[in-house]
């Protein structure tokens, strides 16, 4: 159809670039250590978790390595999910000529929101390649010692687009982010060229961060909902959609839009398993489709529609991402690899999950089950609440 090809849909795109889907595990940190090992100038690595376990360790080494070489590197890292790093990676990152830094920093932050962390996860080497999706750098991301690695997908990406994310990681180092003049003054950036592949395929980056007033990649889902003519598919972890995405979702059940939703069977965060599944009753009476995965703890954030489009990042379908949380999606306008997208996704659907049968939820799921899965539903809400209630005054005092 010819509104599916208008220039709003396009806008925001580049074109000259290459993509490849990354699976989390060993694809990813095998990728990760390699990009790492061929950056021949500068490296960003920004990401919510870093460990100090095996795979911690493996990309510390790694990243000591291109220090030893001379690449300028900067490491970014959430004040709250990464805590933990000991003391000692850290001396040696600093000890090597690593640029490191903390993300608000608890109670150390000039402007402190409890709920808002940098939740993006970001890799770029030279401004020519960049790697961004959901995994974390901890072992739970990796094949160790026998446990399988959390279901997890990134991109792989050469070209604009990583120049794109350059400049985002470039901008958060030097807290651009937050004071607009702060970008062009570090000297420590040199300006890199990039890589401009012939290969054509077109993407664009999208950002999250409600305080400061960045909502596209939750505008990606809604105009994904909207376009949708044939099928989407839905790949999520802590799965909680707001009013908004529902009412997009139920429009386009309405247009006999075939939708499948892939939540895990088992999840780290026992009380959002809970509201996931208070969530069910309204997926069922809008006759969408619910799989659970079977395998590990899910964790992915990905979706696609009609064989034409994609999105894969940090962002989770729920009201953290939307409204408090720093995030990070790269969407794919591509026919070739869309497809090839929903192929895995098909794959994950008919091969890990199984399909939650509606008349058997309604009939089985007797009333305490449901009341613990609205306690939790309604805990969760409540708590977003407490922990953001204020960026919205925040932001509203920015305006005046």
């Amino acid at each position: 159809m010819p509104t599916r090809r208008t220039p709003r849909l396009l806008a925001g795109y580049t074109h000259h670039n290459k993509v490849r889907l990354v699976h989390g595990g060993p694809d990813y940190f095998s990728t990760l250590v390699q990009l790492i090992d061929q950056a021949t100038n500068t490296i960003h690595l920004q990401t919510y978790i870093f460990d100090g376990d095996k795979t911690g360790q493996l990309v510390s080494a790694a990243l000591l390595r291109a220090a030893a070489r001379q690449v300028t590197i900067f490491i970014l890292l959430d004040g709250y999910a990464s805590q933990h790093l000991p003391h000692e990676i850290i001396s040696k990152w600093k000890a090597a000529g690593i640029h490191f830094r903390w993300f608000s920093p608890l109670f150390k932050s000039r402007h402190f929101y409890l709920g808002r962390r940098m939740h993006h996860k970001v890799f770029v080497a030279d401004a020519s390649y960049g790697m961004a999706g959901g995994v974390n750098i901890s072992d739970r991301y990796n094949d160790i010692d026998g446990q399988p690695a959390w279901l997890d997908r990134a991109l792989l990406v050469e070209g604009e687009s990583a120049v794109k994310l350059n400049i985002i990681c470039r901008n958060m180092w030097t807290k651009a982010y937050w004071k607009l003049d702060g970008a062009g003054k570090d000297k420590r950036f040199p300006r890199l060229p990039g890589i401009t592949p012939d290969h054509e395929c077109l993407v664009r980056v999208r950002r999250n961060d409600w305080v400061q007033g960045l909502n596209q990649i939750s505008r990606s889902y809604i105009e994904m909902f909207r376009q949708a003519r044939s099928h989407v598919i839905v790949l999520s972890a802590y799965f909680m959609p707001g009013p908004i995405l529902r009412k997009q979702m139920a429009q386009a059940a309405r247009r006999s839009v075939n939708i499948r939703i892939i939540v895990g069977a088992v999840s780290d965060v026992k009380i959002s398993r809970l509201a996931e599944q208070y969530m069910y009753r309204w997926l069922f009476r809008n006759g969408i489709e619910v799989h659970e995965y079977q395998g590990t703890v899910l964790h992915g954030k990905m979706a696609a529609y009609d064989g034409i489009w994609m999105t894969n990042g940090s962002y989770n379908v729920n009201r953290i991402s939307a409204y408090a949380s720093v995030e990070l999606n790269m969407d794919v306008r591509n026919n070739e690899f869309a497809a090839s997208v929903e192929k895995d996704l098909d794959s994950i659907i008919r091969d890990h999950c199984i399909r939650i049968d509606p008349d058997h939820y309604f009939h089985h799921n007797n009333w305490l089950q449901r009341l613990r899965q609205w306690t939790a539903y309604e805990t969760i809400r409540v708590l977003f609440f407490l922990f953001t209630f204020y960026f919205k005054q925040e932001k509203e005092s920015k305006r005046r």
